[in-house]
């Protein structure tokens, strides 16, 4: 296909680009000024590193030097994303980058403008290796602070179920050659429950195994130090309809319950009709809790989705499979009762791919 001769207003500068980009003779001379310095730094003869994006330099023979320059003006996204990067090229190991690194990831105005969210930044910690100055990882837990304004607040009393059971301690993307990730199910658990009551004080917090296990959350304990200390409760078997029976006991009222577990439950429903059959034990306390609560909604995340659930989507219940931080985005919806089966295709439609 033919190309069409470049406009009569092009500048000499333009014209000189497109034809690097595409590879066109092009007259050197009149490339922009940051081409230039990125074509000197490949051919070696400058030492300053451009102001490109890090990528188009991974593949040049790089020290520490230059991974410093990078480091010193990467902005907070790629900051986030590479700190055992930075580690393992020496960047730390230079005047005042930790220091440096430490202030940009905890700045407020960078984290909002970055719009973050916790389980990012609970990624970021949870990969950073020993490597990483101390000071560096305490600021992804300062950023944490200022991320968890992002998840949004819940009317009503909300109880969240997380699951400690053993199998909750698996790794949220499995066990994957090359692909295993630092959290576990049982981190998302505790995040989800150290977000929500960091945004709504008095939102009780169940954490269950095979019972119930008690736990006092501190609404003013940093959301990583709840999330740390309830990640290392003692955990056993799974019973789904451990908590919500506990609040039936209690004849506790409440708008909104989340579960937050793999829904594996093999203590209290052998046979109660995961495959189809009668109501699994879940289920029948849920709907004890209705008749005192018939406004109440059920929301169950279910971390590591398999084929069968302890209870089925319906006006009042919501299944969710898998977690990012969009999923805090949705339980608030769903709660609003903005959330059906319309507003779900319009969710999807709304995500960027």
């Amino acid at each position: 296909m033919a190309m069409s001769a470049p406009s009569k207003d092009m500048t000499p500068s333009r014209a000189a680009l497109y034809g690097y980009l595409i590879g066109r003779d092009y007259n050197a001379a009149a490339l922009p000024q940051l081409v230039k310095q990125f074509e000197a730094f490949k051919a070696k003869q400058s030492k300053t590193v451009p102001d490109v994006p890090f990528q188009m330099l991974t593949a040049l023979p790089l020290g520490t030097a230059e991974w410093t320059a990078i480091a010193r003006h990467a902005p907070w996204q790629m900051t986030r994303m590479n700190l055992n990067t930075f580690a393992r090229h020496g960047v730390f190991s230079q005047s005042n980058m930790a220091q440096t690194i430490a202030n940009r990831l905890s700045n407020a105005e960078l984290v909002k403008k970055a719009r973050v969210f916790p389980y990012q930044l609970m990624m970021a910690y949870r990969a950073a290796n020993n490597d990483v100055p101390l000071i560096v990882r305490e600021a992804l837990q300062d950023a944490m602070e200022l991320a968890v304004q992002n998840v949004p607040a819940i009317d009503g009393q909300v109880y969240v179920f997380p699951d400690i059971s053993g199998s909750m301690q698996s790794p949220v993307t499995g066990e994957r050659a090359g692909g295993t990730t630092a959290v576990r199910c049982v981190d998302v658990a505790a995040l989800v429950a150290a977000a929500l009551v960091r945004k709504n004080p008095s939102t009780g917090i169940l954490p269950f195994e095979s019972k119930v296990v008690p736990f006092n959350f501190n609404p003013r304990d940093s959301v990583m130090t709840n999330a740390e200390k309830l990640s290392k409760l003692p955990c056993g078997g799974t019973n789904c309809s451990a908590p919500m029976a506990e609040l039936n006991r209690r004849n506790a009222k409440g708008d909104l319950i989340i579960y937050v577990s793999d829904n594996e439950s093999w203590v209290d429903a052998p046979h109660h009709g995961r495959f189809g059959g009668s109501p699994t034990a879940t289920m029948v306390e849920w709907e004890k809790f209705k008749r005192r609560n018939p406004h109440a909604r059920l929301v169950c995340l279910d971390i590591q989705p398999y084929a069968t659930s302890q209870v089925k989507d319906r006006p009042d219940v919501l299944n969710i499979g898998g977690f990012s931080d969009r999923v805090f985005e949705i339980i608030a919806e769903f709660a609003a009762g903005r959330l059906n089966g319309k507003s779900w295709v319009d969710v999807v439609e709304k995500i960027s791919i």
